[in-house]
């Protein structure tokens, strides 16, 4: 019924966003990670949606781009994940990190993901491996080679920067930094120095 909606936000909240839009204000339930993409309150944003009607609830869930809602759809394809379930998948994990996993068939890794068991995550990979993608006009960036690196992603998201575009930014200086000989011969440790000063210059 409704493909999206654009409108002024009012209130941002863990899993939640008011959307003023021709004087209604709209209660979207939306993924933690998804708000990150959004503008700040009092901006303009475009929200695309997906109306959950039974006889017993009637409930909106939006998204920050048509591919993240993608994934929503793809999610509730496996069995015993509904429209909450998956928005605390989403909260929990980005699109890309959650399609590198799969890729990998890392089952242990997807098990840890809050609101993903063990019967789950098989689920999970047996339905959805290998037939995640994101466009290439996304606003979400794939993540490449994060989990290398989680430690470095996580200390700057401690200091305060954007724990999505440390993420992206770990991705792009690993994608560079790969190609040199010099930085393949160092050391975890080291490979962890340098990318963690080279960003924080980048992001400050």
């Amino acid at each position: 019924m409704f493909n999206s909606i654009t409108g002024i936000i009012t209130g941002k909240f863990p899993k939640q966003v008011f959307l003023e839009n021709n004087g209604i204000e709209w209660d979207i339930c939306v993924p933690d990670s998804n708000l990150e993409m959004l503008p700040p309150v009092g901006s303009e944003a475009r929200i695309f949606t997906y109306l959950q009607h039974t006889d017993m609830i009637m409930s909106l869930f939006g998204f920050a781009s048509a591919d993240e809602r993608t994934l929503f759809f793809d999610l509730l394809k496996v069995e015993g994940i509904g429209p909450k379930g998956a928005i605390k998948i989403m909260s929990s994990v980005s699109s890309g990190r959650l399609m590198e996993v799969l890729e990998r068939g890392d089952v242990e890794m997807l098990e840890k993901v809050p609101g993903v068991g063990k019967k789950t995550a098989a689920k999970m990979m047996l339905a959805l491996k290998g037939k995640l993608s994101l466009s290439e006009t996304s606003t979400v960036v794939r993540v490449e080679k994060p989990v290398a690196f989680g430690d470095v992603i996580n200390s700057l998201a401690t200091m305060g920067y954007d724990k999505r575009l440390v993420e992206q930014k770990v991705a792009q200086l690993v994608e560079e930094l790969s190609k040199d000989a010099d930085f393949e011969g160092k050391s975890q440790k080291d490979k962890e120095d340098l990318i963690f000063r080279r960003a924080i210059v980048s992001l400050a």
